[in-house]
């Protein structure tokens, strides 16, 4: 009776050592790579004054994101997880680095504007090229750090680690670059890296659970995608949020909002970088303490349907808070999407094939958040900034109700 209670308890996950080590790590982490996002939307918009070349951010780290997505499942799925982890962090750490010696007056003085913005666009996409290989491996290190009876807990937590990392990262570079300049907080981004990196040093080795030596590459992909497409459920998932995030991506036209229609300083675009993810957190907190327990496939539609609608709203807004709260209820909404795909994924997944399936997952949901900042760009310049973002909303309800009609396989899941 007494090991029920533990399993069934919020905390259930949070009690192992090696769980927190991982968590403490990915918190630090997160919060320096969300630092880093908002300062570079904010650093390129002010060195261009073209809301186009934000876009060209995310494309310059969702090409090289998607097209080693695949290969790094494999790669995953047949390493040493810790190796790979730990790694994957120090590169970040060096991407930071080169970040922090464009932006002072050193290279100031000897570079134009345009050269600083091609910089910055090679380094983005050096970090595209490091996330996909390091993204996907926090997700499986839950699974084989976390028992299978208390996982469902553990996702929670995890997803509520980094939507809190990324609120205190996106509102804490707004501050940094208030009082600091970007230097400073290049500089405090890089700290935040190094630190995550020693405290992932306390993992344990983790091994591949199934050797792959006589396995091709190429096979083993192909391995990983079938599974995915087989299970329909995951698949619709999947999709849903693809497109949902793919045309609703008004967050990537922030810094447009928060300083020519919102008429806001860096403190305020902070904060309303990081409105969506306090919204999220706070619904996580929710769903740790009472989890979702039936009719899931329809409550992940209508957060989605939810979400465009907000999206809508935000790209119609001319008042601050108006804009700030509904950027907040968008990502409440999201976070029970986030949380629903994100159980579904780990219960239905094989653990030797845990690589694979979330590097899928990586090059679908994660690579369309640049995908949309990319789209949001193209459209702000094609359509204007407001229109831009009320179609992006508009699509995404589109989406919804297509599939609706067209998978009544999720819209009846329940797990």
């Amino acid at each position: 009776m007494a090991n029920r209670q533990q399993q069934n308890s919020p905390l259930a996950a949070v009690r192992i050592p090696e769980y927190r080590s991982l968590m403490i790590g990915r918190m630090v982490f997160i919060m320096g790579l969300r630092m880093m996002g908002t300062l570079v939307g904010w650093w390129i918009y002010n060195l261009t004054n073209d809301p186009l070349a934000i876009g060209l951010v995310g494309l310059s780290e969702v090409i090289p994101a998607v097209s080693l997505a695949l290969y790094a499942g494999h790669v995953i799925d047949k390493n040493e997880k810790r190796f790979m982890i730990l790694r994957g962090v120090l590169l970040y750490a060096l991407c930071a680095g080169v970040l922090l010696l464009l932006s002072t007056s050193f290279a100031a003085e000897r570079l134009s504007n345009h050269w600083i913005a091609i910089g910055v666009y090679t380094v983005i996409f050096f970090t595209g090229v490091t996330r996909a290989f390091t993204g996907p491996v926090f997700n499986v290190l839950v699974a084989h750090i976390v028992p299978k009876e208390i996982l469902q807990n553990a996702i929670t937590w995890n997803q509520g680690v980094w939507l809190t990392a990324s609120v205190v990262g996106h509102a804490m570079g707004g501050l940094l670059i208030a009082h600091i300049g970007i230097t400073g907080t290049l500089s405090v981004i890089c700290v935040l890296i190094l630190i995550a990196f020693f405290v992932m040093l306390q993992l344990k080795p983790k091994p591949p659970l199934h050797e792959q030596g006589e396995k091709r590459t190429w096979e083993s992909v192909k391995e990983g995608l079938r599974f995915v497409f087989k299970t329909k459920e995951l698949l619709g998932a999947i999709s849903l949020d693809l497109f949902a995030v793919l045309f609703g991506g008004a967050v990537a036209m922030v810094p447009v909002f928060a300083r020519d229609i919102l008429h806001v300083d860096a403190i305020g675009f902070g904060w309303l970088n990081a409105a969506s993810d306090i919204g999220s957190i706070c619904i996580v907190i929710i769903l740790t303490i009472s989890p979702i327990a039936k009719q899931h496939g329809k409550k992940l539609l209508f957060a989605v349907a939810g979400f465009g609608t907000c999206i809508i709203i935000f790209g119609l807004s001319e008042f601050f808070w108006l804009s700030f709260f509904v950027l907040m209820v968008s990502g409440m909404l999201d976070g029970v999407s986030v949380v629903i795909r994100g159980t579904i994924m780990q219960l239905k997944t094989p653990d030797h094939m845990r690589g694979r399936v979330m590097s899928v997952n990586s090059m679908f949901i994660n690579s369309s958040n640049e995908l949309g900042q990319f789209e949001s760009g193209v459209m702000a310049r094609l359509l204007g900034n407001v229109p831009s973002v009320v179609f992006g909303g508009c699509m995404t309800l589109l989406v919804v109700i297509i599939t609706w009609v067209k998978a009544p396989s999720l819209r009846k899941m329940e797990y």
